[in-house]
């Protein structure tokens, strides 16, 4: 698990036209103030809006003073995140929520390094910054996660956005507290805007005429209009105006109807669920989010004064059923305060920065990705160090998904000679959505697109992605040009790299994201001691002008092959066990454990200059299994292992006559060699590599010696 953070930081963003006041708070305000008021999170909460009242919903509101309100030159969306952004600098938060305002998001999130949760209370395509699918993925690219109010409303959002982002979505509807039965009045009640959208209207022409029909009944509107055109005189009917929502709640509860009949699409009708928990016979219709506020209303078949006024009259003269309908609305009160106001906090712990964490998850998800030679019959097996990170991973008690995708290109041609690539991205974008990696973990390829990157980090904002590489960097080798290309594809993308050249030796790349790297050691892989065997054979050697060939390449020219023919003619006493070398071809797996243990001694001598740390996974292969082993001095192993674990040569006469000693002296050659092998295991196991490994990625400090 991940120990949460006890105090998060957390700054709310109401828009600056939503008063947080007693007197005049609507929806957004109201959602803000009850759930802080729960919250485990409310000492270290501070809201933020604009208003020019005193009277504020709750102590912990930041009131940002606007002079452009009415201004036609000057943009007060533009002043209100200039000044929100050095607010928000200054007190530095964990996270940074915003309800209801894209625009805004936009501007912050350029200005502002948080963590952001954004709010929908609105249908998200009549919102400027949320109309269009590229401005709606641009704000699921920006944000931890998006809170939706409704199913309506996320529905909306997700119009021709593809279902599986829904992982970065919630909903959390309005919610109220349950209120406390008192005695009803017959009194029929109309809150909202009285406009015709509201249905207002609708609620003018039934109510009148029920008003006449059933004098012993009255009826209320509370609420307000700027354009107002509709008006109800009746003797019966009361006009409240505008109430602040302490007073509403009464009202609602004391009385017997609520009539919502609204015709635009709620997007989710507070209105609605707060009559029902107080206990009122609420009278509806089914348009957008008002179908989620309670399971026990009366939806209208049909939205017109007849069927309104029919419903009406329904519940007044059947007793009974008003009765009944208004104890199962107060009794099974859908959207809860305290219940809700749990799922908010839990949503913003994970969603909190990780680094604010103390990191105690012991059992990861990994996705390993790595050619894992099946094309090549799984030769390459004892060499794989994505077989060892594996190995690794899982002995440390994690979970690993490994994928092949050279293996997996390779098997999904299809018609095609070549294979599609687009396939593959799309086989990794959905395994990655059913699996749901904290790390992804790959090497040696190209056939990831740079999108697909992106697209992994939108669908899990926390996922740690570390890409390693094996081969040589370094000065004067056209191969490593090669390499540091196809590090550079990724190395902006992604958190960490990591190589097996010491980083110092890397100018092309910002060094801060390099970790050196050694060539693990595998208990199941590296199992022979060589130094408690019989050797036949004096020195080993193995090379090959590619793991994928798998044979010579007809004239190659290699330093290595001169070097191998010099040190032949200087000591041809000595057996030789060369492959790769003369004419004689690379040998592989199985082949290639059964060649190595029949040497005494082994020479680690990689392609290129010897450059700092850096080795070929050959030096696993022969300390690992226990050969006395050869490496020039310039590769500074000797800042790892002493001279009495392995042996360390200057140039080619020294070589020569090392080997020539060690070749003859049996009991101290066994001696250097076990010790090696020993120091190897200690420092550089599997285990230990992969550990390594996951502290890196997850921003531990971690060293290998």
């Amino acid at each position: 698990m991940i120990l949460k953070k006890k105090n998060l930081k957390i700054a709310t963003i109401l828009p600056y036209k939503e008063n947080y006041t007693i007197e005049k708070a609507s929806a957004a305000s109201l959602w803000v103030s009850e759930f802080f008021k729960k919250s485990k999170y409310k000492k270290n909460n501070f809201i933020y809006g604009h208003t020019k009242s005193k009277n504020f919903l709750t102590s912990n509101y930041k009131n940002i003073n606007l002079k452009n309100l009415k201004s036609k030159l000057k943009s007060t969306t533009s002043e209100y995140a200039n000044k929100l952004i050095k607010e928000l600098n200054i007190n530095s938060y964990d996270l940074i929520e915003i309800h209801n305002r894209p625009q805004l998001l936009f501007k912050l999130v350029k200005k502002v390094k948080c963590r952001y949760i954004f709010y929908f209370h609105n249908d998200p395509l009549s919102m400027k910054g949320s109309k269009s699918k590229r401005e709606r993925l641009k704000i699921l690219d920006s944000v931890e996660k998006i809170i939706f109010v409704s199913e309506w409303v996320r529905d909306r959002f997700f119009l021709d956005i593809d279902q599986k982002l829904l992982t970065k979505t919630e909903i959390v509807y309005p919610s109220v507290f349950k209120q406390n039965k008192i005695k009803k009045k017959k009194n029929i009640i109309f809150v909202g805007r009285l406009n015709y959208s509201k249905g207002y209207d609708l609620f003018k022409s039934s109510i009148i005429k029920i008003l006449d029909e059933f004098p012993k009944w009255s009826a209320m509107s509370i609420g307000d209009e700027d354009r107002r055109s509709i008006y109800i005189k009746h003797k019966n009917h009361k006009e409240m105006g505008f109430i602040n929502h302490k007073d509403t709640l009464r009202l609602l509860n004391e009385s017997e109807i609520a009539v919502v009949p609204s015709r635009w699409e709620e997007p989710f009708g507070r209105t609605a669920l707060e009559a029902s928990s107080c206990g009122c016979v609420t009278i509806t219709t089914n348009r957008g989010g008002l179908k989620e506020t309670t399971d026990h209303s009366i939806l209208l078949k049909n939205i017109d004064t007849y069927n309104l006024y029919k419903e009406i009259k329904k519940v007044i003269i059947n007793e009974n059923k008003r009765k009944k309908i208004q104890k199962l609305s107060r009794k099974n009160v859908k959207h809860l305060i305290l219940d809700n106001t749990k799922i908010i906090d839990q949503i913003r712990e994970n969603c909190a920065p990780l680094s604010s964490f103390i990191f105690l998850k012991k059992k990861l998800k990994i996705l390993n990705l790595y050619n894992q030679g099946q094309k090549l019959n799984h030769r390459l097996y004892n060499i794989s160090l994505g077989k060892k990170f594996t190995n690794g991973f899982i002995r440390n008690n994690h979970d690993v998904l490994e994928i092949s995708d050279r293996d997996y290109l390779k098997g999904n041609k299809s018609f095609n000679i070549f294979p599609n690539k687009n396939n593959f991205q799309n086989f990794l974008i959905e395994t990655f959505k059913n699996y749901n990696p904290d790390l992804f973990f790959f090497g040696h390829t190209n056939n990831i697109e740079a999108n697909t990157i992106r697209e992994l980090k939108l669908i899990n904002k926390n996922l740690i992605i570390s890409q390693w590489n094996e081969d040589p960097i370094m000065p004067g080798l056209a191969y490593s040009k090669k390499n540091i290309t196809n590090i550079k594809l990724y190395s902006n993308l992604i958190d960490h790299n990591f190589i097996t050249t010491d980083p110092s030796v890397v100018t092309e790349f910002k060094k801060k994201k390099f970790n050196f790297l050694f060539v693990p050691v595998d208990r199941n892989i590296e199992c022979f001691k060589v130094y408690n065997m019989r050797p036949k054979k004096d020195l080993f050697y193995a090379m090959s002008h590619g793991v994928n060939r798998a044979v010579l390449k007809e004239g190659s020219e290699d330093d290595r092959l001169s070097f191998l023919d010099k040190l032949i003619k200087k000591i041809p006493e000595i057996k030789y066990d060369f492959y790769g070398f003369s004419n004689r071809q690379p040998i592989w797996g199985n082949d290639f454990n059964n060649a190595l243990i029949n040497s005494k001694m082994g020479l680690n001598l990689s392609r290129g200059k010897p450059t700092k740390y850096y080795s070929s996974n050959r030096i696993a292969s022969i300390v690992g299994n226990g050969l006395l082993t050869f490496i020039d001095n310039k590769v500074q192993l000797n800042d790892i292992f002493s001279k009495d674990e392995i042996i360390f040569y200057d140039n080619i006469l020294d070589l020569a006559d090392k080997i020539k000693f060690y070749a003859k002296k049996d009991a101290i050659r066994k001696k250097i060699a076990k010790k090696g092998r020993y120091k190897y295991f200690k420092l550089f196991n599997e285990t230990r590599i992969a550990k390594y490994i996951v502290d890196i990625s997850f921003g531990r400090k971690s060293s290998l010696f």
